[in-house]
């Protein structure tokens, strides 16, 4: 036996192939060696490259499997870069039919938070109203699918990778009282994300069917802004039970939300509520100040026949607290938002029981 080869600590072909064997092709189900998708492995000092044959028309959807092969590569002793490339110039020796839709028994509801536009702290309120939901003794989940700026892992305080059950499975990550899945957990924060709506398509369906959820009363969605292609994803498997919306009183953002409105009418799926997000800024003095202007969503949600689920304040101590990973509910300083989160979670859970 090669000596260089029967060192445990040394990177080799056949560890590499090992690892790639416990992970599970999305779409025919089977390993990813089983369903002859890896068509070339090399293996140089502390660097791995990776070729994963696709069918041109599956090749946007099996992205997302390249990061999780990078991630299980370097879990390898000695393994200090990964590299996964995907070819679409020929089909793999085995091809599946695509599964069928993912299973969501793990969950009574799915709420997704959206908005009309971006920058309208829609990340914000879908972490903050997951741990409100929790406080009132509710199995929740939180499913990052804002693809192209994951920011729940930051919000959360997670920097760790998920790992694999024995279904080849991600776990989801525990933090603040609820289970947690994001994108975020998986690929180069600094990276642009360039997405296509196949990909779109394949990364939300494999965040709700490749996921080891427990059983939940409700999972939260963080949606990307603005009505494109994963609001489709979501709608088409009749998979949303409804949505929040999240804008700000300027009013840019609530033409942006009328749109949103307009679209989940089209879809049939139910406006929950609105949730204004910026609505002021209080000073020390107690004096509100409405920045972004005043009354845009309350007078919205009363043309279009809406709940207005509530209305948060601008709060600097929050937001700080949100970059390293604090919830409202931690920050002495944000009680007052805290309680109104609080509000929002109690009106939603009723809404929600009652539907």
């Amino acid at each position: 036996m090669d000596e260089k080869n029967s060192n445990p600590s040394t990177p080799t072909k056949e560890r590499v192939l090992e690892a790639l064997g416990r992970i599970a092709d999305p779409i025919s189900g089977e390993s990813i060696t089983a369903a002859g998708l890896v068509e070339g492995v090399r293996v140089h000092g502390a660097r791995a490259q990776v070729i994963l044959a696709s069918p041109h028309h599956q090749a946007e959807a099996r992205q997302i499997l390249g990061k999780i092969c990078e991630s299980e590569i370097l879990k390898i002793p000695g393994i200090r870069q990964a590299n996964v490339v995907l070819t679409a110039h020929k089909p793999p020796p085995k091809l599946a039919a695509r599964k069928t839709a993912p299973d969501l028994s793990f969950t009574r509801k799915i709420i997704a938070v959206a908005s009309g536009k971006g920058g309208v702290g829609k990340s914000f309120v879908a972490v903050n109203l997951a741990v409100a939901l929790a406080r009132r003794g509710l199995t929740i989940g939180l499913l990052d699918a804002d693809i192209y700026g994951p920011s729940v892992p930051q919000m959360l305080g997670i920097k760790d990778k998920p790992t694999l059950d024995e279904k080849k499975r991600l776990i989801p990550h525990k933090a603040h009282g609820i289970e947690a899945m994001s994108l975020g957990f998986l690929v180069d924060p600094d990276r642009a994300m360039i997405w296509r709506g196949p990909m779109v398509h394949s990364a939300i369906t494999q965040m709700l069917g490749d996921v080891a959820w427990n059983p939940m009363d409700m999972l939260i969605v963080d949606m990307p802004p603005g009505t494109g292609d994963a609001p489709l994803t979501l709608a088409s498997g009749g998979s949303l039970s409804g949505v929040v919306l999240v804008c700000t009183p300027q009013e840019i953002a609530l033409a942006d939300l009328r749109r949103a409105i307009a679209m989940f009418r089209r879809l049939e799926i139910p406006t929950l509520g609105i949730v204004e997000n910026m609505a002021w800024y209080e000073q020390p003095n107690g004096e509100r100040v409405p920045i972004f202007g005043e009354g845009g969503a309350e007078n919205l949600a009363k043309k279009e026949n809406l709940k207005l689920l509530g209305a948060l304040p601008l709060n600097l101590a929050a937001r700080e607290g949100s970059d390293r990973g604090a919830n409202v509910f931690m920050i002495s300083e944000a009680e007052k938002l805290a309680q109104r989160f609080d509000e929002i979670a109690e009106k939603l859970a009723r809404i929600t029981k009652d539907n």
